[in-house]
């Protein structure tokens, strides 16, 4: 029922397939206007609205060295840095 359409984004300018899976979702979604954007430009606007993450400083309870995280620890859960992270998903 639906075919790809080539559309052209209004933010850049370059061509992109507006696929015929996409048209069935945004109908299913009763989406009624086609999609005016790429992806590129959609994911950018979507990341810019969102301003700059927020980073807070812990110690790994594991190693002892200290760890950035995107959210404020609590004192009742262990924090652990990227590498024991990774350690301890891997086990």
């Amino acid at each position: 029922m639906y075919q790809d359409k080539t559309l052209v984004c209004k933010e850049c300018g370059k061509e992109f397939i507006f696929s015929a899976g996409e048209q069935e979702f945004y109908a299913e979604r009763g989406f009624q206007n086609e999609p005016q954007r790429c992806k590129s430009c959609r994911d950018q606007r979507k990341t810019a609205s969102k301003g700059p993450r927020e980073f807070f400083t812990a110690t790994c309870a594991k190693c002892g060295k200290e760890a950035k995280v995107p959210f404020e620890p609590k004192t009742d859960r262990p924090v652990y840095c990227s590498d024991c992270f990774a350690q301890i998903k891997g086990e």
